[in-house]
């Protein structure tokens, strides 16, 4: 990941929270041992049993420098500290109409409870940079970005697939076939509401969901914010660990393997005190498998380790969503449609798949 750098203000993220926290025991997976095939037969095993318990993990010794990372928050600043309003607006992405996250996805465009309009910023861009045009003072820094997103693409996700086939007991490239270099990936931030807006959220800045593509790369970042439903059903804390990645699945991974690898319903909420008058900016790289790729979990009936788990491999619904499908219609329908509440459950059906938002 070797580019021409150029300057810009240095990102100082927030301090550490010093208040004590139910934070999820999440697995951490060495991913320096996944360059031999003993480390990735070991490693493929604990990264089943994470993914299939709880659906998220940690990664640590993915090849980045701390410094390196840190040099991408640099960058991820850049669309929200150094592009005013009215540019913002020149570059605003057309969720509703055109199921893409690329380009600004700007505050209270999501309904989020009681009224209230969420206060989240993304940026989006595309792995292929010139798919769309950027805001001026990003524009020199796109050599730099689409070296990250090819890092994070070929480096990162392919391993990480690589050990998830393997946990199944498929050959190895089996996710990695249906994950070509054309996805999205996003840099991501969250700003601080009102103490009024937070009482009728209950403190929710994005409400409990599932991501909709298969693998979720999160840069850790020490605003403690997120939060993971347990399979017993309790919130509980994502801790933050310098310079790791938090890995989830989504809905596609779980599409795929009949429901084996868990997408797992995760939220923001409002930080600890010590931490509401910080900013939270996040780094994220969101793996989708190819447009075309039915999301049934045909793909992996040669799965033994599904077998004996008596996991159903005929589709319930048929045909199955292709990822283009899935994608666009989840992107429109989000903080956009009229939610049914069920119990203490909020429902839409997508696709004619039931789709669950939680408080």
């Amino acid at each position: 990941m070797t580019v021409h750098a150029p300057e810009t203000p240095h990102y100082i993220a927030a301090p550490e929270t010093t208040a004590q926290l139910d934070y999820a025991d999440l697995a951490v997976i060495d991913l320096a041992q996944a360059q031999t095939t003993e480390g990735r037969s070991q490693l493929a095993g604990r990264v089943r049993e994470a993914m299939a318990q709880q659906g998220f993990f940690y990664i640590v010794n993915h090849g980045l420098t701390p410094a390196q990372t840190q040099r991408m928050f640099d960058v991820a600043d850049i669309p929200f500290a150094q592009v005013q309003e009215e540019e913002k607006k020149v570059y605003e992405g057309r969720m509703k109409q055109t199921g893409s996250y690329q380009g600004y996805k700007l505050r209270q465009y999501w309904h989020i409870d009681g009224g209230v309009r969420d206060q989240l910023e993304h940026y989006n861009i595309n792995r292929d940079i010139n798919k769309r045009g950027h805001p001026e003072p990003l524009r020199p820094f796109l050599p730099e970005i689409e070296s990250f997103g090819r890092y994070n693409h070929f480096n990162i996700l392919h391993p990480i697939l690589r050990l998830m086939a393997l946990g199944l007991e498929l050959p190895e490239e089996t996710f990695v076939n249906i994950h070509g270099y054309d996805a999205v990936g996003e840099t991501y931030g969250i700003y601080p509401r009102s103490a009024e807006e937070e009482e009728k959220t209950k403190n929710v800045w994005l409400k409990g969901h599932t991501d909709f593509g298969t693998i979720t790369i999160l840069y850790s970042q020490p605003v403690a914010a997120l939060q993971i439903l347990t399979p017993d059903g309790k919130w509980k804390w994502v801790r933050h660990i310098d310079n790791a990645l938090v890995i989830n699945a989504g809905d596609a991974m779980e599409f795929l393997t009949g429901g084996y690898y868990r997408a797992t319903i995760h939220r923001v909420i409002q930080p600890p005190p010590d931490q509401q008058s910080y900013a939270r900016l996040g780094v994220f790289y969101f793996g989708l498998c190819d447009d075309d790729v039915a999301l049934s979990p045909a793909l992996c009936a040669g799965s033994t380790v599904l077998k004996r788990a008596g996991v159903d491999m005929t589709n319930a619904k048929s045909p199955a969503p292709t990822m283009e499908e899935w994608r666009k219609a989840r992107t429109s329908a989000y903080g956009q449609t009229e939610l049914k509440k069920v119990g203490v459950v909020e429902e839409e059906v997508i696709q004619g798949v039931v789709v669950k938002h939680y408080s």
